[in-house]
Order: structure tokens, then sequence, then C-alpha cells
């Protein structure tokens, strides 16, 4: 059945190709990841240059705005933002060491060391727990209140990107071979795999409404999948390279996908139509939408010609698409 798009729907669509974009410099090195915080004022950026940044992307693109967090003594690959307070935010680094920072300040008030390079991250829906994985497929689940591990598990697969449901009881994995594992939380039993890839899945999203989970893989697709009786229910096919990040839009009216084609696709999550492409310049690390506004922040290893000549370097640079004027 086509799906109906309300006026509203319309018109946001319709307005999409006039919106701008804005960029923001500060980094030394590429962005690996961005995201928004839950009252969206805020938005972070890791990088490769083993820093993380706070910006107000709405009120400034000055770089002498951002806050500069510093402590990592290796790349930033993955942050989380605590779902139940807009300051808190959670980094994975491979320097074997998660870090809690206060955006307010600054400073790192908690560091946790794991054991290995870490290259996701997730933090638990209630805020109690962050789960973060290392390269050697090792989850480690750490309690907030005590800052300390407090249980592991070992993947006998690769993992590369780990989620909470809203709800909280269930843990998903997207692995090597091309599957989601579906955990039950805490005991970390198996309940089912979702085999829909023919190719490494690299990135998951749920969508805002819990309706919806959305893969992304090598193989160059996107599915969505019904959360009850994880169906899978529609595929994107829209770019032509591996999908390295997903993000849904706050409503989960829209999803935005990224890879190494030098465009973002946003499609409708319920025709599966592409509705607007965003022009890149190299291949793309990180989408995010704002938790309540159709402001898209995304970053990738561009380059620019290094200051005097002589080759280039990365741009270490971020874009947030989206704004009127």
């Amino acid at each position: 059945m086509q799906h109906q798009l309300t006026q509203q729907l319309e018109k946001t669509i319709s307005g999409f190709p006039s919106l701008k974009t804005r960029e923001y410099k500060a980094h030394k090195s590429n962005v690996h990841t961005v995201g928004w915080n839950c009252d969206g004022r805020r938005l972070a950026s890791g990088s490769v240059d083993k820093t993380a940044r706070v910006w107000a992307p709405e009120r400034t693109s000055d770089p002498r705005s951002s806050i500069e967090l510093r402590g990592h003594t290796d790349s930033v690959d993955q942050l989380r933002w605590d779902p139940t307070h807009p300051d808190h935010l959670a980094t994975a680094s491979c320097d074997k060491t998660v870090r809690i920072w206060d955006a307010r300040s600054g400073k790192s008030i908690h560091k946790v060391d794991t054991s290995g390079q870490n290259i996701n991250i997730s933090w638990s829906p209630d805020g109690q727990c962050i789960a973060v994985g290392n390269k050697e497929d090792m989850v480690s689940f750490i309690d907030t209140r005590t800052f300390k591990v407090e249980h592991t598990y070992q993947s006998k697969v690769e993992v590369n990107e780990i989620s909470w449901n809203h709800a909280g009881d269930l843990f998903l994995l997207t692995t090597g071979q091309g599957t989601v594992k579906i955990m039950a939380y805490p005991s970390m039993k198996e309940l089912r795999v979702l085999d829909g890839h023919t190719a490494n899945c690299y990135c998951l999203e749920l969508d805002p409404r819990g309706r919806y989970l959305a893969t992304g893989s090598a193989d160059a697709l996107v599915n969505l999948w019904e959360m009850n009786e994880f169906s899978c229910v529609r595929t994107f096919g829209k770019l032509d390279w591996p999908i390295r990040t997903i993000s849904f839009s706050f409503d989960g009216e829209f999803i935005a996908s990224a890879s190494e084609d030098l465009a973002i696709d946003i499609s409708s999550v319920e025709s599966g139509e592409t509705v607007h492409k965003i022009e890149c310049y190299a291949a793309m690390n990180t989408v995010a939408w704002h938790p309540s506004k159709y402001l898209l922040a995304y970053a990738g290893d561009e380059q620019e010609s290094r200051p005097g000549g002589g080759g280039s370097v990365m741009a270490g640079n971020l874009r947030v698409f989206g704004f009127s004027g």
C-alpha cells in the first residue's frame, strides 16, 4: 500500500532543497563520530586527533565557542550522551579507556579502564549502564553509579555496533557475518538472530517511536525491521557503497544513510523513496539527526590543501544541514 504523506510532511520535504549547511571546524584530524545531547542544545564530535568537542551549533559555528575535551591518548572513535542528563557525555577511545565528561566545564569526571581498544559505545535508556565494545569483540558493561565494569560479554564473531532497545530489556549487536543478534538484557541470552544482509553489518539505529530497527551493511543496503516480530519490512538501496552510518529523524519519518558515496541519502521511512540528497566531499563516517528538529549533523574524511602547498591534510570538520538562513 502506498504511503500517503501528510500535508505537513510534504511541506517539510519540499523545503529540503532550500535548507543550508553550516560548517564547524576545529579538530586537527578527521571526525569519526557526532551526537546531539538529549535536549538538542549541544552537539559533540570525536576525532582521530584524540579529542572530543562540544558545540552549540544553532548559536554559533565559531570554534572559539566550542569546548575541547582533552584527556584521551588515542583516537575517539564513538561517543554517546547520557539520555537522562543533558550535560554528561561518554567517549570510547582506542586508548583502552572510556571517559565521562561534564559538557559545561569540559572536565573529565570519570575515567574507566577497559581491556581493549574501544570502538563502539551505547548508553542504556535509563542512564544506569554504559556498554563499550573493543576491537577484540568484547563488550564491557559499566555501572554509572560506581563507574566500574560490572560484567563483560565476549562475542565469538566480529561486533561492529551495539545498542539497547528503548525499554532497556534487549541488547542488540551487529556482526561481521551480516547478522544482528538480539540478546535478552541483562542475562545476555541470545533470543534470535536477524539474517538480512549478504555482507558485514556495520551499523544499527532504533527509530524514536520504537516501531523499527534499521541496519546498514557492506552490501550497500539499509534494512528496516519491525520491532515486534523482527520481520524485515523494507529495504533501502539508494547508495552504491557500504553503509557506514544511519540515523532516524526525531519523528521517525526520515532515515539518513551515508557511505563512501559522495551524497547522504534522506529517505521516507514509510514509502522507501528518496526525498533529498546532501552533497558530500568525501566518504562519511557519521550522521545524526537532532532530537526535535530537522537538523542533520554529519562528518567524514574531508581533506583540504595544506597551508603553503605540498599536498593535503584532513579538514577536521563537521557540518550540520537544515538551517533556513
